[in-house]
């Protein structure tokens, strides 16, 4: 006895060919073969018709519970508002746990090959954006984009990775331990390898889901000047760190704030063009070399880590890592290679 299949939308998202605006065409019917071939023309409804057959969704359905993945397609009411006006919203979501709870979010790129003093700045500015309650949405790419998830880590805040692979071919391997403590979302279907178009892909998703955009450090043409062209044409805000015009990780911003991005020095300035009013920080309790460092700091007023490892006695290396820890808390920051006291 024959089975026929019956009509099913993820099918019909992922069979070839079915771009998002013939899936909204096609979604008007009762997505069976006869109105399918009305609408889309016999060539696709066959497509639809093996894709059906084939069993494909309801696999693709299994795969994505067993990962622990929930699939949202554009013909449901719990698929982002912010992705539908897009010009081409992507017909399907995966997502590994919850999308922004808040619409109160910032995108944070930059350059894969981030310098010290980006890096650093990043993780700083992302935490205490954390610990305001704004979400941090990237790409969980090397430099820029880690070291934001990893200062809302820091701030126990929500953060996004958006990857230009399917959840299931993670990459960068590199950010994996990252990624499992954070959230995760993809428009492509399991199975699909990273490849150097989908990432101009994922970078309008991340500019579609934030309120504004952030650049740290950008060459002339990195890639989250893609996301920032995209925010722009979202009416969403682009800001940028300026930089050394000598500099060649700075063209991609300081050409930004040329162009009229707004320019950020610190996470108040970011709070700011949100709407946000910054919060007074409140004192952090330092204990073991935190506290022995700090001490010695504010004694010193200002000083190079090795005048520091001298007043305490720790060695060079101790003196670094925890000094990047009071950064990362927004108790110290470092210029030219000397630290002060914020």
């Amino acid at each position: 006895m024959l089975v026929r299949a019956m009509p099913d939308p993820l099918a019909l998202a992922l069979t070839p060919h079915i771009g998002p605006k013939r899936l909204l065409q096609a979604l008007s019917t009762d997505l069976s073969l006869k109105a399918v071939t009305e609408c889309l023309g016999p060539e696709i409804a066959s497509a639809y018709g093996k894709t059906l057959a084939s069993g494909l969704a309801e696999k693709e359905r299994e795969q994505a519970a067993r990962l622990g993945l929930r699939l949202i397609g554009l013909w449901e009411d719990s698929y982002p508002e912010a992705l539908r006006h897009l010009e081409s919203p992507p017909p399907v979501l995966y997502l590994k746990g919850e999308l922004p709870p808040s619409p109160r979010t910032i995108a944070i790129v930059g350059t894969r090959k981030a310098s010290p003093w980006a890096t650093a700045w990043t993780q700083k500015v992302a935490h205490e954006l954390a610990e305001a309650g704004i979400g941090i949405i990237s790409g969980l790419a090397l430099g820029i984009d880690a070291a934001a998830h990893k200062g809302a880590l820091a701030g126990s805040g929500y953060t996004l990775g958006v990857l230009g692979s399917s959840l299931d071919r993670f990459y960068p391997p590199q950010n994996r331990t990252l990624a499992e403590q954070m959230h995760l979302l993809s428009e492509f279907p399991l199975g699909t390898p990273p490849q150097p178009g989908h990432f101009p892909r994922r970078n309008r998703i991340v500019a579609a889901l934030a309120q504004a955009v952030l650049v740290v450090e950008a060459g002339e043409k990195s890639g989250s000047l893609i996301t920032a062209r995209f925010a722009a044409e979202l009416g969403r805000d682009v800001l940028a760190v300026p930089g050394r015009p000598s500099d060649p990780q700075s063209v991609g911003c300081n050409q930004l704030i040329r162009d009229g991005a707004g320019l950020v020095m610190n996470a108040e300035d970011v709070l700011g063009a949100l709407g946000v009013l910054a919060r007074t920080k409140q004192s952090m309790p330092l204990e073991g070399l935190e506290a022995q460092v700090y001490r010695a700091l504010l004694e010193l007023s200002e000083a190079l880590p090795d005048d520091l490892a001298q007043a305490t006695g720790l060695s060079a290396s101790e003196v670094l890592s925890t000094l990047t820890l009071l950064e990362i808390k927004g108790l110290v920051q470092e210029m030219a290679g000397r630290y002060s006291p914020v």
